[in-house]
């Protein structure tokens, strides 16, 4: 594999993982890094030992059902969490969430599961302690509503409460409020406190208070234009921002311009868009597949943390990186585009984790598998002094 194109970033390791390249979430525990799949070869989950980065060393891939997706992983408190959610129509399926414990890293044992029903777990939100977040379809829903998970007891994860916009409910007899062509579906919730700022799709955020787990309850809504299938709400606690992302979704720009927002939360009864991170150059629409913003580095704990630096997947636009030193005007810093992996028409860099000495792992969601980036010393000076 081989740098396109980059800016205060280099490459110094690759994955195949195994040839089973459709990487998806990748967290890291110690020594050892867990990629989900998007499913196309049936793998659920890939254990890597990156004690040494530039060179990691595929350990285990755990399978995945039949039918199933298992492309999210979280890991805190010594439990590994994986999600399953129904892949392209398969039947027979499974739906729910598992519960490792990772004790040892390289050795998950499955020790509990939550049935979610319906179609399964899409994407877990877990910073360890009682509570998991999940979006998940549910029996009666026909799109994603949020889930929280009571985990006190994580050989037997129960429903703790849900949230769901009005509308979703089909089998209680509620009808959409929104545009036919519209899709008003929970994608997943970072919290700050007891506030969860949820990523909505084309309702783009919905503010939660969460105080009490059983009953969430909305205390704003925020939408902008031009956005849809608002994908991550990142809270930046010590300034009073969130930066999200909206989520491309069609190939070679065939739908409105999708970008990162800077939003006030000072606020949180009314917030507002701040600005917006200047997207890379749309002459990508024409390289193929999507391009456009995916995920974010989400500032997890024992993680690089940062509330100036902003790393975000850009799907064949590779990482971009961004300083928002001054939230008004924010600064793209640096960037690394790989080339399309073999037989594949462009990158799709999906998603990414940067770990406390400053690595960045980014994954492919179709065939490229994993990737291992360095900051140049420019960068690594200006990481280091945006470190939390």
């Amino acid at each position: 594999m081989a740098t396109h194109e980059a800016l205060h970033l280099s490459l110094i390791a690759h994955s195949d993982l195994g040839g089973y390249g459709d990487g998806m979430q990748i967290m890291r525990n110690g020594d050892a890094l867990y990629v989900g799949h998007l499913g196309n070869f049936g793998v659920a989950t890939s254990i890597l030992d990156v004690s040494d980065v530039s060179a990691p060393r595929l350990v285990l891939q755990l399978p995945a059902p039949p039918g199933t997706h298992c492309h999210k992983v979280q890991v805190s408190d010594g439990l590994l969490l994986v999600n399953e959610e129904q892949y392209k129509g398969g039947d027979p399926f499974t739906a729910g969430m598992v519960v490792y414990d990772v004790s040892d890293p390289f050795e998950p044992n499955r020790i509990g599961h939550f049935d979610s029903g319906g179609l399964g777990v899409h994407r877990i939100v877990y910073r360890g302690g009682r509570y998991a977040y999940v979006s998940a379809i549910p029996e009666g829903f026909d799109s994603r509503i949020w889930v929280i998970v009571d985990l006190a007891d994580p050989e037997h994860p129960v429903e703790a409460g849900r949230w769901w916009y009005p509308g979703q409910w089909r089998g209680g007899g509620e009808e959409p409020s929104w545009p036919e062509g519209m899709k008003f579906a929970a994608h997943h919730a970072l919290l700050d406190g007891e506030v969860a700022y949820l990523g909505c799709c084309d309702a783009n955020m919905v503010v939660l208070d969460v105080a009490d787990p059983a009953s969430p309850k909305v205390l704003s809504e925020l939408r902008w234009s031009p956005g849809g299938f608002t994908h991550t709400c990142m809270p930046l606690p010590g300034r009073g921002l969130v930066v999200t992302t909206d989520e491309a979704v069609k190939d070679r720009c065939a739908e409105e311009e999708k970008l990162v927002h800077v939003v006030d939360v000072a606020d949180v009864h009314n917030p507002k868009v701040l600005s917006v991170c200047p997207p890379p150059d749309r002459s990508h629409c024409e390289h193929g597949l999507r391009f456009g913003p995916h995920n974010l580095h989400e500032n997890y704990d024992g993680s690089y943390r940062s509330e100036t630096l902003v790393f975000v997947t850009y799907f064949n636009a590779g990482l971009r990186v961004y300083d928002l030193a001054d939230a008004t005007q924010p600064l793209e810093v640096a960037y690394w585009e790989p080339e399309p992996p073999p037989g594949q028409e462009a990158p799709q860099s999906n998603d990414l984790f940067v770990d406390d000495e400053m690595n960045i792992f980014v994954s492919d969601r179709f065939t490229g598998g994993l990737y291992v980036l360095a900051p140049d010393e420019e960068l690594a000076q200006a990481m280091t002094d945006a470190r939390l």
